[in-house]
Formats: structure tokens, sequence, C-alpha cells
């Protein structure tokens, strides 16, 4: 079965915030990547609220369990009490939780182990009691990944970056061989695997046909395509490139 697709509509809540009021509704973009064929939404809250805000992803996740019951809600974030409480209060399908560097503009790193082990045991077995899928986030490196299944998480989300940007480069085969490694290496040692950042429908074919790869969540390339040729094609153009 080829990968799931969580759509990412972290987007829609920053052009939403910029005008003040609540357009786009992010229950109408779920509706819309839904009805194309999403298996999934995916909102990462942060501290300073710059797009999904904290009472989004309550009202999210209901309307969710409402009318689109079989869709998994991601909530990706970073370890901190505040959030993950936050989290276990909503109970999504999937936690992802994910390393915050001060003043980045957007994810750019992963955990590292065993350094970043302890820091995330705890939360991970308050995430289980709660019925919560785990993920972490983690750098496209075979032999780092392995060390993930130390904390007890049940999945691991790939930072695809650096393969993303090297796509169409003289260093795009390197990155391929580099993110099929880290694939098989998780999968190896139990680990599901999702994979994500700056994914779109042209460089997925470097991984869409690895086994392992469970899910990959792409919100900035889809709603960039949107722009283009509308929310539902872009979706359907990503479920195509994922092989549905």
């Amino acid at each position: 079965m080829p990968a799931k697709l969580s759509v990412n509509i972290n987007k829609y809540a920053l052009l939403r915030n910029s005008r003040g009021h609540n357009v786009p509704d992010l229950r109408w973009a779920a509706d819309v990547a839904i009805a194309a064929g999403a298996h999934g939404i995916t909102v990462h809250p942060r501290m300073d609220q710059r797009h999904v805000r904290f009472d989004d992803v309550p009202e999210l996740a209901a309307h969710l369990a409402e009318h689109h019951p079989d869709v998994e809600l991601n909530i990706e974030c970073e370890n901190h009490p505040e959030v993950v409480a936050r989290v276990l209060a909503v109970r999504p399908a999937q936690c992802t939780l994910v390393p915050v560097r001060p003043g980045e503009v957007t994810s750019d790193h992963g955990y590292v182990f065993p350094q970043d082990t302890p820091e995330l045991v705890t939360t991970i077995a308050a995430l289980h009691a709660a019925g919560i899928r785990t993920s972490l986030f983690v750098d496209c490196d075979p032999d780092n990944v392995v060390g993930a299944a130390a904390t007890g998480t049940d999945r691991v989300e790939i930072y695809t970056g650096p393969y993303a940007w090297a796509w169409g480069t003289a260093d795009q085969d390197a990155q391929v061989r580099s993110m099929r490694a880290t694939i098989a290496n998780a999968a190896a040692v139990g680990l599901g695997v999702n994979a994500g950042h700056d994914l779109d429908r042209f460089n997925l074919a470097g991984i869409a046909d690895q086994d392992g790869l469970l899910e990959v969540s792409i919100g900035h390339a889809q709603i960039c395509r949107a722009l283009e040729v509308g929310t539902s094609q872009s979706v359907r153009e990503l479920l195509t490139a994922l092989g549905w």
C-alpha cells in the first residue's frame, strides 16, 4: 500500500491570521483536502501561535471526529509541558514531537540519539497512556534513526528538507540513497516511518515506492500549488505522486 497523505494546514491558518478573521476557516481547508482524498490532517501549534492557535486544535479535532471519523489528526508540537497537556486533552491519533530552536522560521532539525532520549521517554509514555500514537522528528541519518527506538516511540518522521532541496541537482542521487537507507534502517528496528518538509509532487518520486514509508505530511508545497490549480487538484496530484 502506498504511503498515506496527511495535509498540513498551517499555512491556511497563517493566511487567516493575516486578516484577523476566520477566513479561510481551518475546518473548510480540512474538508476540501479530505474530499480530495487526504488520509489525515496535520497541524503544528507553536508557542507563539503564529499560524495554528491553541484554541483551533480542539475545534478542529471535534470537527474531524464528527464529520470525518476515519481521518487521522496529527498534531506536531515541541516537547513543552503546556503544549503536551493540550495534546493530551485532545487525544489525536498521532502526536509528532519536534525539537524547536528559538527564532527558527520553520522546523529545521531533528532529535539526536541518545542525547535527546531522556527528555522524550516520559512524554512518550504519557502520550501512550492516553492512546496517542507517537512520532519523533529526526534528521535523515541512517545511523541516528536507529537510536529513536530506545525512546519507545511508535514512529519517526524523517526531516526531508535537504533531500527536497537537492532534487534536480548533482546531489539528488546521494540524498535519495540516504533517505531510502534511513527509512529502511528505521523499519528494521520496528519503527513506523513518516516523512515531511518541502516534499512535493515531483520529489516524492525518490521515496514513494520505498518499503516502510507509511505517511508523508505536506503543507507548504500543497498550498503553493493550490494557488495555481486549486486545493482539491493540488491534493489529488500529491496522491497520484504517492501511487494512489
